[in-house]
């Protein structure tokens, strides 16, 4: 008992926080564990114990993740972001030009890590990085008056090149960073009117972009009319597999009623694709209702209520942006996968953050809160080297 409490006192930062984190790795393993089912018989001999273990290893070691950057002082991710971009675009182009083939297609968005043999998706690490520079460079200019010009090498170069790297082989991943990357520089002071010329420079790319692979198919194999089909299917009357999955889908959510089947009973886990990772909020839908399904909604949201107290109450400009810009993304993705599973969006391939199956995207995810909790812990010392410096009949004024 005295180890396990030695245990949590080092835990320091936002508990809320702490404890929305923990309820959603616990829960997840009873949706992965019901809709690795279909996996176990596709690639196994349905044995579903060895999917469970490997979503259990995957969440230690996001939690070791999150222990071990909520101990970095959030100052040090200021260094660490110039070091990791040029890491992260190394690892981009690595995997443009290498990729890797799942099951015959091509999957471009993954490389294998060497003698390991685990893939990795590392557009999700450059997310990250890049929010954090992003954060950085904008409280490096918060108080001055700078041209479009001057922010271009520093601060538009690197994210039009992360973004180059990803858009063939993931373009939901690069269109969500986009729309992040324009909030955070939105709320970090940046000129509205500079704002608007990066929004028209980022249409015409995709354009260029989309044109170009349409006049030369073999450029980009398979991805780019993946995605592009994809958005073709939802906005059109043609049935094709994003329609397939949608359906199944929405039977699953329509069959879950009130308070769901039962954990384990989904029967659209056996017909749906994807459905202990894309597509596992119908599953949690369909075996625990509606009260489930809007219970992990409410998780989410008070996920981003945190997130905002903490970046309010942040001691530093950086601190304020740079839990902005890790933050949010985790929870407009969590509303993008929801908001597919009941049409709302095209399928776009991204995954519900610490309950779906995925190593990668689970430490990304843990990464990002453990960045959010070190910011935390620094406006914890603050507050407790402030009450540290008053005297007694002040601290007595601000109690009352």
């Amino acid at each position: 008992m005295s180890s396990t409490k030695n245990i949590f006192s080092t835990l320091k930062g936002d508990r809320a926080i702490w404890a929305i984190t923990a309820f959603l790795a616990l829960f997840s393993f009873l949706p992965v564990f019901s809709a690795s089912s279909n996996l176990a018989y596709l690639y196994g001999n349905g044995d579903t114990f060895p999917f469970l273990v490997k979503h259990f290893m995957h969440l230690v070691l996001g939690f070791a993740i999150i222990y071990g950057v909520h101990k970095v002082p959030s100052n040090y991710f200021k260094g660490l972001s110039i070091i990791g971009i040029p890491i992260v675009l190394v690892l981009l182009l690595i995997t443009l030009v290498q990729g890797t083939t799942i099951d015959g297609a091509n999957a471009s968005r993954w490389i294998k890590i060497p003698f390991v043999g685990i893939t990795f998706q590392t557009s999700t690490l450059a997310s990250v990085v890049l929010m954090i520079y992003i954060a950085r460079y904008l409280s490096r200019i918060k108080d001055k008056t700078i041209t479009f010009k001057e922010s271009i090498l520093p601060l538009w170069v690197p994210v039009a090149v992360v973004l180059g790297l990803i858009l063939p082989a993931n373009f939901s991943t690069a269109a969500i960073i986009f729309v992040m990357v324009l909030t955070l520089v939105f709320m970090g002071g940046y000129p509205l009117k500079y704002i608007g010329i990066i929004v028209a420079a980022g249409l015409l790319t995709l354009t260029l972009f989309i044109l170009s692979a349409k006049a030369f198919p073999g450029v980009f194999p398979n991805r780019v009319d993946t995605w592009m089909s994809r958005i073709e299917n939802f906005t059109g009357e043609e049935d094709g597999e994003g329609d397939y999955q949608i359906e199944r889908a929405k039977i699953a959510i329509a069959t879950g009623g009130l308070v769901g089947v039962g954990p384990g009973k989904s029967v659209q886990k056996n017909f749906l694709p994807q459905s202990s990772s894309d597509f596992i909020y119908a599953i949690v839908v369909e075996e625990f209702g509606l009260i489930g399904g809007l219970t992990l909604l409410l998780m989410y949201l008070l996920l981003l209520f945190r997130i905002l107290v903490i970046a309010n109450k942040a001691t530093t400009v950086f601190g304020k942006l740079a839990a902005i810009g890790v933050g949010l993304p985790i929870v407009f993705q969590a509303l993008i996968n929801m908001a597919v599973a009941v049409e709302l969006f095209p399928v776009t391939g991204q995954t519900l953050p610490l309950v779906s199956s995925g190593g990668t995207s689970i430490w990304m995810t843990c990464l990002a809160i453990g960045v959010v909790l070190s910011i935390s812990v620094k406006r914890e010392e603050a507050r407790i080297k402030e009450e540290e410096e008053m005297n007694p009949l002040d601290i007595l004024s601000e109690t009352i």
